[in-house]
């Protein structure tokens, strides 16, 4: 259920709408050690697994409410739901996975890195919004952070096994251009469709990932998936019920949340915090400190999004026009 705001809270609805974002970038950044903890399963079995599980728990959360949430939506919506499903769930999935499997965390972290740079730029296209020289220190700064995640990542496999690195590198930036078109989508249809709580379209589009998912399970049996022991399939479980409660359910609930609150040139830079997030989950996975350019990432990301957080609390008459 949404929380009424006064019109007069402008700067605690942006400071809450960041809480929202980070708190939802948390969450999102476990899906990153996944495809790390279930190496045995393929990256379309991860698909499959997660968004399973997202869609019987959305289910089971709807269902009270079913007839009522369904005479809201139109058959436009319906079809949005399922391009939002395919760009921000599916097909982003496996192609991330398939990214982390391939070319690393660290790689993966960098060119996801970068979406908050696409989705910046293209909020700055929308109608009153901040102008793109205003936020243009602010990118440089996202874009130095990014380049510090996976320099490393990058120089390591030109010496090494090119070839799957190149493939996980293709897929990285086709999981970044696939969740670009859902973060600018799914922001214009939650402000088309302000009838519909933000808890309440996520739980949709966890119904019409779901669906997509039981789809997919005869294409993963014809190619010799879906073959595994018991042992494994209790972890696979685990893991696909547990990032599906904590990051399908909590996450995209709270990310939907955000985006009703702030602007989407600042909501783009709350997805920062998943790269950061990541990156910490990585650390901690591998037990092991920062390296130098990996302080400095999260130092230069840091600044990236406090300084668009200045930006946008300045009086639109104070930044120029674009």
């Amino acid at each position: 259920m949404d929380i009424a705001i006064p019109r007069s809270a402008g700067t605690d609805r942006m400071w809450q709408g960041v809480a929202c974002g980070m708190a939802a970038e948390a969450l999102w950044g476990l899906v990153f050690l996944a495809p790390e903890l279930a190496r045995a399963f393929t990256p379309l079995e991860l698909a499959i697994g997660r968004y399973l599980a997202y869609g019987l728990l959305s289910a089971a959360l709807i269902a009270p409410r079913w007839r009522a949430v369904a005479l809201m939506l139109s058959a436009s919506d319906w079809l949005s739901l399922v391009w939002l499903a395919v760009a921000g769930n599916t097909l982003y999935y496996v192609l991330l996975s398939s990214a982390v499997q391939l070319g690393g965390v660290t790689m993966t972290s960098l060119v996801i890195g970068f979406l908050p740079v696409l989705v910046t730029i293209i909020g700055s296209r929308e109608r009153q919004a901040v102008p793109l020289r205003t936020l243009a220190p602010s990118l440089a700064l996202c874009i130095a952070g990014a380049v510090c995640i996976g320099w490393q990542a990058i120089a390591k496999p030109i010496t090494g096994s090119g070839g799957a690195s190149l493939v996980g590198l293709l897929c990285a930036i086709g999981a970044l251009l696939s969740w670009t078109a859902f973060a600018v989508s799914n922001n214009r249809c939650l402000a088309r469709l302000d009838r519909v709580s933000v808890h309440d379209w996520s739980l949709l589009t966890g119904l019409m990932t779901g669906a997509q998912a039981l789809m997919l399970v005869p294409v993963a049996m014809a190619f010799g998936m879906l073959r595994h022991d018991s042992s494994s399939w209790l972890l696979f479980g685990s893991i696909s019920m547990a990032i599906a409660l904590f990051a399908s359910i909590l996450g995209n609930a709270l990310w939907n949340r955000m985006s009703r609150l702030l602007p989407l040139t600042l909501s783009g830079q709350m997805i920062l915090f998943e790269t950061l997030f990541a990156m910490l989950y990585g650390l901690l996975w591998e037990q092991r400190l920062p390296t130098p350019l990996e302080i400095a990432a999260f130092t230069l990301l840091f600044m990236g999004v406090t300084s668009c957080l200045a930006v946008h609390r300045r009086p639109v008459g104070a930044m120029g026009a674009g």
